[in-house]
């Protein structure tokens, strides 16, 4: 039997009322309804009811025919919902607020912006001017780039004299690749974008070819979107950007003047250090510009915050839509940052802040994706992403990106982390690198539908000095892991199937020093492997990179105890001669890139693909000379209160999977994003 009876309506109106369609206000919360406990019959009496309160229940949809012609007020906090685009059965409604639905996202505000042409306020904010863009600037694009796909693709398959099977054939090709191939906005929307473009081709159609309109479409598989403490919500960064963002504009604080452009056309005379002068074995220049300066870590806000460093930055990773990645994006533009207070997401083409974390008592230092299989109603599994961000205070906040939460904590150590990481083949799987000069192995466990987990420390290894950065040995990331120290590179085993919990090390590094010698003490502040096989470390001291073997250092000789390895070098990249620390350096496997920023706002960028494959041979000689950057990225000029930015360090730059984007945080509070054309 329905929970939902006439007499329980009666009894929850507000006031209580004796006939069903006398009914104005009405408070069905916390009665723990499922969707099959709204019937359609008993809700078509409701004629006059206006507000509906349906918080803290177990709807995971709405039934598409519950006929409450005059409904302005919906309340559905605190369910299950996972698609809106029921919705648009109320078309009157003017207020809706659908906080803590974990797996509603940003893709769906904008549905129920576009569907429901009278709402003014959304989870309590007022999206007007937002709804208005959706409704008629975001439609109008995407309709002129669905007709020109037409025009441009189809139109011709289509004959003269065309039979129903023809059309009915065209129809299904026209509408699989207008929705892979019409791209508009930012990626964290690209859902939405499918939505209305499979919409806008199917009115397209009927209106063309008089087809028959599909007027309520299937909801589509959802991609993913984005919290903390505090958190701003996507549409208060989209709508308020001053207080966040600080891009390309001369009417904001942060402003470019001279804008340096470093684009090189075939034939044209860049103008390059001697150490970048032209060889046979150097690849040609990469065409980049600085898209976005963003000042968006700014503690409390502040446009004067031009203290606060930046230090960590990770690509989101794509999730899979069932077999299939998303065919809209070949790869993510989405890049968590952390530094200071905050933690943002930022989509990288446009420079919005999708999302910004904060915890006031926090200095946050690094970040990590992941993706887990988590188990949503019905015992369905879905794939989310998950973040976790660490710094001062020693521990590491768990954050659901799409869900807006964070939804729990590891108290890891009682001193700062320095780095964080997540194995490529265990999905729970979280190193913690801490100045209490020990790494640890976590297991973080998958959260249930109320966000229960369960988190348990794996392994404990023992450093002879902080740990600044970790890498994962590509070919066995269950064996072995690698460590840069303020001391030495090291090296641990870190299989699981040993009953040793707490380990030592079982490699420490030698690398040539100032004076010709070897020396295994030295701080390695940078750390990455550019494939399987070369490492890319950084000392601050001799202020050059070394590219160096595993395999060719790592024998199996001794296996099993401590021991001392000469690195087998492969060659030298040539960089600053500065001995600041802790400007690190990131790799591109797939393009064979080296990144590392320097201290004064330079980005040298290294492409070796010319390098690798002697380097694979086993007899590989060491490369002579030192590699020069294949080229390097001036700071632009920027100016703030009218002052020009200077003593720029660059802490960090990262690029995405297939270098579209470089990411570079800084010193001064501004991260730039720079696009490769």
């Amino acid at each position: 039997m329905s929970k939902i009876t006439t007499e329980l309506l009666l009894e929850r109106a507000v006031p209580r009322s004796t006939r069903l369609r006398k009914i104005e206000t009405l408070n069905l919360s916390k009665l723990q309804l499922k969707t099959g406990d709204l019937d359609p019959r008993l809700f078509s009496r409701l004629r006059h009811l206006q507000k509906l309160d349906l918080s803290d229940n177990l709807l995971d949809k709405f039934p598409n025919s519950l006929t409450l012609p005059d409904l302005r007020v919906l309340n559905c906090n605190n369910n299950k919902l996972e698609d809106v685009t029921a919705l648009k059965q109320f078309p009157l409604l003017e207020e809706l607020t659908y906080e803590n639905n974990v797996y509603l996202t940003l893709n769906d505000d904008y549905k129920v912006m576009f569907l429901l042409q009278n709402l003014r306020l959304l989870n309590g904010k007022d999206i007007t001017k937002l709804a208005n863009h959706v409704r008629r600037v975001n439609s109008r694009k995407l309709t002129s780039k669905v007709t020109a796909h037409w025009e441009k693709f189809f139109r011709d398959q289509l004959p003269e004299k065309y039979t129903a099977e023809q059309v009915k054939s065209i129809k299904k090709k026209f509408l699989k690749s207008v929705q892979t191939n019409v791209v508009y906005g930012p990626s964290s929307l690209s859902e939405f974008t499918r939505w209305r473009v499979k919409m806008i081709a199917e009115e397209f159609l009927a209106y063309s070819l008089g087809l028959e309109l599909n007027t309520d479409p299937e909801p589509e598989e959802k991609t993913d979107e984005n919290e903390e403490e505090s958190t701003e919500s996507p549409m208060e960064a989209a709508e308020d950007v001053g207080q966040v963002v600080f891009i390309y504009d001369p009417l904001v604080v942060v402003t470019p003047s001279k804008r340096k452009r470093n684009h090189s056309k075939p034939g044209s005379g860049n103008k390059r250090s001697k150490s970048q002068a032209n060889t046979e074995e150097e690849a040609e220049d990469v065409s980049a510009e600085p898209l976005h300066f963003l000042q968006c870590h700014s503690k409390g806000n502040s446009r004067e915050d031009f203290r606060t460093q930046l230090w960590s930055c990770v690509f989101e990773p794509l999730l899979d839509c069932g077999a299939r990645k998303d065919p809209i994006v070949s790869s993510s533009r989405t890049v968590a940052t952390c530094g200071g207070e905050s933690v943002c997401l930022i989509d990288c083409e446009t420079g919005t802040v999708l999302k910004k974390y904060k915890v006031a008592t926090e200095e946050f230092f690094s970040v990590a994706w992941t993706t887990l299989t988590m188990v949503i109603s019905d015992s369905r599994k879905k794939s989310h992403n998950i973040l976790a961000a660490a710094g001062r205070r020693g521990i590491v906040k768990l954050i659901h990106v799409a869900a807006d939460f964070c939804y729990g904590e590891i108290k890891a150590h009682k001193k700062p982390i320095a780095t964080v990481c997540f194995s490529p083949t265990r999905e729970t799987h979280l190193f913690t690198a801490s100045y209490d000069k020990r790494i640890a192995l976590w297991d973080i466990g998958i959260p249930d539908c109320d966000y229960n987990f369960k988190a348990s420390q794996l392994l404990v290894l023992e450093a002879l000095s902080i740990p600044l950065r970790i890498a994962l040995v590509p070919t066995c990331p269950d064996q072995y892991l690698l460590a840069g120290c303020e001391d030495g590179c090291f090296a641990w085993s870190i299989k699981l199937d040993k009953e040793q919990k707490s380990r030592p090390f079982e490699a420490v590094f030698q690398f040539p020093d100032e004076d010709g010698g070897m020396t295994t003490s030295h701080r390695v502040d940078g750390l990455a492997f550019l494939n399987d096989d070369v490492i890319v470390s950084k000392s601050s001291k001799p202020g050059c990179i070394y590219l160096w073997s595993w395999s060719r250092s790592f024998d199996a000789k001794g296996k099993g105890c401590q021991r001392t390895v000469s690195a087998v070098i492969l060659a030298e990249l040539e960089w600053s001669t500065t001995d600041l620390s802790y400007l690190t350096l990131s790799t591109c496997p797939a393009k064979e890139y080296v990144f590392c920023g320097d201290e004064k706002g330079s980005v040298w960028m290294y492409n070796l693909s010319n390098y690798t494959t002697a380097w694979s041979s086993a007899k590989g000689k060491r490369s002579e000379k030192r590699i020069p950057p294949t080229q390097i990225l001036k700071w632009p000029e920027l100016r703030a209160n009218r002052e020009e930015l200077t003593e720029v360090l660059i802490n960090n730059v990262v690029s995405d999977p297939t270098f579209t984007y470089l990411v570079v945080l800084t010193s001064v509070n501004i991260t730039a994003i720079w696009k490769k054309s």
